[in-house]
């Protein structure tokens, strides 16, 4: 049959099943938006601004394993996803990204809305396109989810002038998988380094198991805890792969890194085999290689992208692969291996001991108030609220690592948050996106007074949606993580850092329709999270906690500083 470009957009996404697409129109997109409102395969939800549709729908793809999508126009509307795109790209989300353009006959010409869509994405894409050519179309579309999902994923942005959309071909149903020559990403690891991983293991006297957000990509939650019981090692979750081993585990031993747990990065430093699954041993983990490596320890590598071993930190058995794929033949081999060759009991056994003394610093441990609200009992009493079964989503800042540290998160894709670029203002679009994806769920967003401001006029599309998640704003009338470093290390001059006109959120989240509360204090704060998930349950509530304005994100390992290097408190400043 012969179709316009905007019916075979609409063609295509229905082709793949999607369910849920966030964006914004304008001109260039007007005959898409047509095309959308003639069909019934999927929903268009219409967010107030750009960045919120691209967080949406990266979310949407956080917490349900499927490809966000989100649909813009060109110049502005295309720039102002760019953020929302970069963020995704850090964490490695699969979503296709719509963007309108100017007709082809006005590229380059600095036609009205016109920008270099191509050019400004490219490096904070895993890959893009410009269609030129109606017959070019369909397959892009293909090509676009295919490259997203498959390998590394990513952020895939196909970019489609007006012209294309309104122009005609025919439309041939998908036949088959997408094959292309010049992508074929690897899946299985290499048997003979997995052996050699085996052994490294199987000989291992302090092992160290040091997971990230590959595992929940791949959905190897389940293979990650079979390899933790058959080693009987302590295991670290990142802040991207919190989750993927259970919080509430008796071997996991917290975060690591900047505002890690002071075992787990002793630990890290100290084991003598580590095994990094779905880790890139980034600068808020290993803030200083040199100090890192001054402990000698064989390191395994299990990572889908080559380019991220041996990057930062060099290893002794690098495994390119699906993580999911790498741990089941890793895990098989271990048990085959483990009869004729048993681990040294011994040996691990004193290690746990070390690894128990460590645990003893309870570093998260903070000091109570009855009259001053304390961020992190929030967040404790949030995860006794919820039974820890809610999905959290999080701006970026102090309250971001109350929650990673305070939360015990036991499933994997509950913990949405912007790891790589820590993004303000994602909370509550990804919020948005958490809760299309999973209808039925609780979510909640942990924020401040300063992220939420940045994308707050999406209460607009909660109302018109009927999403209900719980806005809990830690509010310290501070930017809370800038304070911390300018009175570490800026001598206390709080240049910039303190927020001397803000709204009134209470009133600010009626005017939108929704329930607002102020909280100020401790012996209202569990009674005011009950009633926000049970009495207002089909209601978004924002709940403004006036918290302690002193308080400092504990432990802390200074930027460039090595592991064991950590402050656990004021009194170590």
């Amino acid at each position: 049959m012969e179709l316009n470009g905007a019916d075979i957009v609409v063609r295509c996404l229905a082709e793949q099943g999607v369910e849920h697409v966030f964006g914004y129109p304008g001109g260039a997109v007007l005959y898409i938006y047509d095309a959308i409102y003639q069909q019934d395969s999927f929903k268009h939800i219409l967010v107030r601004h750009e960045q919120a549709a691209v967080h949406a729908a990266d979310a949407y793809s956080r917490s349900s394993n499927k490809v966000g999508v989100a649909l813009v126009t060109s110049g502005p509307g295309l720039t102002n996803a760019v953020t929302g795109i970069a963020t995704a790209y850090m964490d490695s989300i699969p979503m296709v990204i719509l963007s309108g353009q100017v007709p082809t006959s006005a590229i380059g010409s600095d036609a009205f809305q016109e920008c270099d869509t191509v050019g400004i994405t490219r490096p904070c894409v895993k890959h893009n396109f410009l269609v030129r050519d109606i017959k070019d179309l369909a397959e892009t579309m293909r090509r676009a989810f295919y490259i997203a999902q498959t390998g590394r994923p990513g952020p895939v942005l196909v970019d489609i002038p007006k012209d294309i959309t309104v122009a005609k071909c025919k439309f041939t149903a998908k036949k088959g998988e997408v094959s292309m020559r010049s992508y074929t990403p690897v899946v299985k690891g290499h048997h003979g380094q997995i052996k050699k991983a085996v052994q490294m293991l199987l000989a291992a006297e302090r092992p160290m198991i040091y997971s990230g957000g590959g595992v929940v990509l791949s959905d190897a939650a389940e293979e990650l805890r079979q390899l933790v019981e058959l080693v009987g090692a302590p295991c670290t979750n990142t802040l991207m792969g919190l989750g993927a081993f259970p919080a509430d585990d008796k071997r996991f031993v917290g975060m690591p890194g900047m505002h890690g747990t002071y075992e787990a990065n002793m630990a890290m430093q100290n084991c003598d085999v580590l095994v990094a699954v779905g880790a890139r041993f980034d600068d808020r983990v290993i803030g200083n290689p040199r100090h890192f490596a001054q402990n000698q320890r064989k390191i395994i590598h299990i990572d889908i992208d080559p380019s991220s071993i041996s990057k930062r930190v060099r290893v002794d058995v690098p495994i390119v692969g699906n993580v999911k794929d790498v741990l089941q033949d890793l895990n098989a081999l271990y048990m085959q291996s483990a009869v004729e060759t048993e681990p040294n009991k011994a040996a691990l056994a004193k290690w746990w001991q070390q690894v128990e003394t460590w645990r003893g610093k309870q570093c998260l441990n903070y000091a109570g108030s009855d009259t001053l609200i304390k961020p992190q009992y929030v967040v404790e009493t949030l995860c006794e609220v919820t039974g820890g079964n809610a999905f959290v989503t999080s701006d970026v800042g102090q309250h971001q690592m109350w929650a990673a540290q305070y939360y015990r998160f036991n499933q994997p894709r509950r913990w949405i948050n912007s790891g790589g670029l820590g993004t303000m203002g994602v909370g509550l679009p990804y919020a948005m996106g958490v809760q299309m994806a999973n209808p039925d769920a609780d979510v909640a967003v942990i924020t401040g007074e300063g992220s939420i401001q940045m994308n707050i006029q999406e209460l607009s599309t909660c109302k018109q949606y009927h999403l209900s998640p719980k806005v809990l704003c830690l509010n310290n009338r501070y930017l809370g993580m800038v304070r911390q470093w300018q009175q570490i290390d800026y001598g206390s001059r709080y240049s910039e850092s303190y927020v001397d006109a803000l709204p009134d959120f209470v009133k600010l989240a009626e005017s939108y329709g929704h329930v607002g509360v102020r909280i100020e204090s401790p012996g209202d704060v569990e009674p005011a999270l009950r009633e926000a998930f049970g009495k207002y349950k089909d209601r978004l509530v924002f709940v403004d906690f006036i918290t302690d304005q002193t308080e400092n994100v504990w432990p802390m390992v200074k930027a460039g500083r090595g592991l064991t290097e950590m402050l656990l408190g004021a009194e170590d400043l």
